[in-house]
């Protein structure tokens, strides 16, 4: 007698035999990942995609509404003018596109060439003389057109490799109007001045050749400015690189003064360049009152030393207030002049 369950009980009775369980295939953790990985990369795909072809809508500069060349009525004086605002920097430059570069020597200019004089730069009777000069040309032509429309004396400081250049130094030339280069320098702070920049990392014959090239582009500009530079103009190899120059081309400097460090001026006059020094900057505060303020600075700096040289820029504020204030101020007993007439 078998018990229940103990075993086979015949040949035709039901067997108590265990039955194997079957395993439960574990799904692999590497499928989801690859799905969630290939999804994210799509999406990074896709966004770079529609990143690639949207425009650039940044633009580069702010330009100066366009001012016309038309009389303005004279402003009220202040009561008191504004201090002088401190050496800075002038604006950033507006890129534009380059102009090819210019190899040939430059042609002599057609007036007379440049001595250097040890007399004072007083006019005649002792009236004192103020020279305006406004930097960065070349690149806001309707309002730079504005200062050679002006019916006294200004200088214009033509950027090289700019949109307008060759244009407002040619047309500055024939209204009679002075013309510059205004020549970029290295920079301290590393802000890019400009095309053509001038570094202290250049060698010699570079330099040289950079300078007599900007020149040879602008033959109308009898002498040369510093854009920026406050690292540049303080290398007494550099400058004499660009004194070389001048010599050379019988042009004069104007040191920007755009740093208390800077010794182009003293290189230059070592030299025996005709030379003068930027005294009041114009704009620093871009309003029309704080312009006309600077400028009665200015020619209270010029009645006290017999001249002043004011540095501005091609902004419509600026125009308006040497428009408005240059009769006055030659009612007043100043010389306007060109900086040509201020360097010794």
């Amino acid at each position: 007698m078998r018990l229940l369950g103990s075993g086979p009980r015949g040949a035709n009775g039901p067997r108590n035999v265990a039955r194997p369980k079957r395993r439960r295939r574990k799904r692999s953790p590497l499928l989801p990942t690859l799905v969630v990985f290939a999804l994210g990369l799509g999406c990074c795909i896709a966004a770079a995609i529609i990143w690639l072809w949207s425009p650039d809508t940044t633009p580069i500069a702010p330009r100066p509404a366009a001012v016309t060349a038309t009389a303005a009525p004279l402003a009220a004086p202040p009561e008191t003018p504004a201090p002088e605002a401190a050496a800075t920097a002038p604006p950033a430059v507006a890129e534009a596109p380059a102009t090819a570069a210019v190899t040939p020597t430059a042609p002599a200019p057609s007036a007379s060439p440049l001595a250097a004089s040890s007399e004072p730069p007083a006019a005649a009777g002792g009236r004192p003389r103020l020279a305006i000069i406004i930097d960065d040309c070349g690149q806001w032509i309707d309002t730079e057109r504005g200062f050679v429309a002006l019916d006294f004396p200004v200088t214009l400081s033509v950027l090289p490799h700019v949109r307008y250049g060759p244009e407002i130094a040619r047309e500055a030339d024939a209204a009679g109007k002075g013309v510059m280069l205004h020549l970029p320098m290295q920079t301290i702070s590393g802000r890019y001045p400009g095309p053509g920049t001038i570094t202290v990392k250049m060698d010699d014959a570079a330099i040289r050749s950079e300078v007599a090239g900007d020149l040879a582009e602008l033959p109308e500009a009898r002498g040369v400015n510093n854009h920026e530079g406050s690292l540049a103009t303080a290398n007494r190899r550099v400058m004499g690189d660009i004194a070389d120059v001048l010599v050379r081309e019988n042009r004069f400097w104007i040191d920007s003064k755009t740093s208390a460090a800077s010794i182009a001026a003293s290189v230059t006059r070592d030299r025996g360049i005709p030379t003068a020094s930027r005294d009041v900057f114009l704009d620093d505060v871009d309003s029309e009152a704080a312009v006309e303020a600077q400028l009665r600075a200015a020619a209270a700096r010029a009645r006290e030393d017999g001249s002043a040289i004011a540095i501005g820029h091609p902004r419509p504020a600026t125009l308006l207030a040497v428009r408005t204030l240059g009769p006055e101020l030659m009612a007043g007993g100043i010389d306007l002049t060109l900086a040509s007439d201020l360097v010794r």
